[in-house]
């Protein structure tokens, strides 16, 4: 029999990360508790990304902890094809409290990347039950993000998340981004410039007839660097999608849980999608599980359009788990006890006054925020693109800050139990950081 293998830093192949810098150089994370990450040595990290966009209640919550202790001990784990149990039914009752009237029917996966697959897949089947299989083409947005399945890989439009794999998905085209920092710049909350490239939506109705599908967007662009849409953008988007008979599609899995001072960005942004991916915030990332909530006419275009049997071809071994469904009841409990959504709301005003605050900081070129999302947007530097923002997330880790960093983009999500202290603490070590590696 042979020895296991050291406990090393070489068989975690880790992911979206520089490998051979991190194994000469880790930094690792041993505990989280409230607003901080705690490293193996002791050492305090306040966590100013909410672990990665999902922790919106804090770390190590007693309420979310029992409820997946509790769950362990009475049943481990049910199929859910052609089978049930009442936690998934229960956690689904709840996600739809919270979602918008009329999209009440939900569908769980394991993660954000598999809700965008999944919220395809049902917008396809959805044109094809209504006897429309023309309807085969997908509608993204240059610099959107929708996970790595090759669907939502295939939608979104960040190009280094593509260039590596080759051929993506027939039938898909995408809108501009909405990012215009010669009209935008530094400005707080929704920019006023930029509503007509929604029209764009026309241009490929145009190009493309009566084959679109569905167009999928994020209320607000996250992983690519906050970019918050303009007034009246979804608006119009909406518009067209309902004049051409095209889905719209929201992916909600950072906006969703109270990210923007509402229980979904659909409520802030005040339009109402036909459907709508979420994850990291439904079970406060303590177990994985993603939903897609589908429009009551989606739902029952595919069911009611089906022959007898099985309606959609879909699913996944864990959709619905009893300990992830156990997280979830646990976490919007926590969601609607402390009015997460009313805290972001509260201290709103005051984290974009300290986000804004970097304005004169050496390099800063442009600086967004909503809700209690910012993006501080740095110059890059000649012939290294991303180094600069590395150096600040490094400088910063080491200073006991938490930040997330995405080309030469500071992306900031904290926890939504955020106090005005760890506002000041976040952004004043930030601001130290970027004058420190100017």
């Amino acid at each position: 029999m042979s020895p296991p293998r050291p406990n090393d830093l070489d068989s975690f192949w880790m992911p979206y990360s520089d490998n051979r810098h991190f194994k000469t150089n880790p930094r690792m994370l041993a505990r989280a508790e409230g607003m901080s990450y705690f490293t193996p040595e002791g050492r305090e990290v306040l966590d100013g990304t909410a672990g990665l966009w999902c922790c919106n209640a804090g770390h190590g919550r007693r309420e979310i902890v029992e409820a997946i202790q509790k769950q362990a001990a009475i049943m481990d784990f049910a199929p859910t094809f052609q089978l049930g149990h009442p936690i998934a039914f229960e956690a689904a009752a709840r996600v739809a409290e919270m979602t918008p009237d009329g999209i009440d029917r939900v569908f769980f996966t394991n993660s954000g990347s598999e809700s965008a697959d999944t919220a395809l897949k049902i917008a396809l089947a959805y044109h094809k039950a209504r006897g429309q299989s023309q309807r085969v083409r997908l509608i993204g947005r240059e610099r959107g993000y929708h996970g790595v399945g090759f669907g939502g890989m295939s939608v979104g439009g960040i190009g280094a998340n593509r260039k590596q794999f080759g051929a993506m998905l027939p039938y898909v085209d995408h809108l501009p981004h909405t990012h215009d920092p010669a009209r935008n710049a530094f400005t707080r909350g929704m920019p006023e410039h930029g509503v007509e490239l929604a029209n764009k939506l026309e241009d490929l109705v145009a190009l493309h007839g009566d084959t679109i599908a569905a167009v999928m967007v994020e209320p607000v662009a996250g992983s690519t660097g906050v970019l918050v849409p303009p007034k009246g953008y979804l608006k119009r988007l909406r518009e067209i999608c309902d004049k051409h008979g095209i889905l719209l599609i929201y992916d909600e899995v950072i906006t969703g849980f109270g990210r923007l001072g509402t229980d979904f960005g659909a409520e802030r942004l005040g339009v109402v999608p036909d459907i709508m991916t979420m994850a990291k915030g439904l079970t406060n990332a303590a177990v994985p599980m993603g939903a897609v909530a589908c429009s009551n006419a989606v739902y029952e275009a595919v069911v009611e359009g089906s022959p007898a049997g099985i309606e959609l071809f879909h699913g996944y071994t864990y959709s619905g788990h009893p300990l992830a469904s156990a997280a979830a009841i646990a976490t919007l409990a926590l969601h609607r006890e402390e009015d997460l959504p009313g805290r972001a709301r509260a201290i709103e005003p005051y984290w974009e006054e300290a986000a804004h605050s970097l304005r004169s900081a050496p390099g800063v070129v442009d600086i967004r925020n909503l809700g209690l999302i910012a993006g501080i947007e740095l110059s890059p530097r000649e012939g290294k693109p991303g180094a600069r923002a590395m150096d600040v997330f490094r400088r910063c880790f080491d200073d006991g800050v938490l930040v997330r960093v995405t080309g030469d983009i500071v992306a900031l999500s904290p926890p939504l139990i955020i106090e005005k202290p760890h506002v000041d603490r976040l952004i004043g070590t930030l601001s130290d950081a970027i004058h420190a590696i100017a």
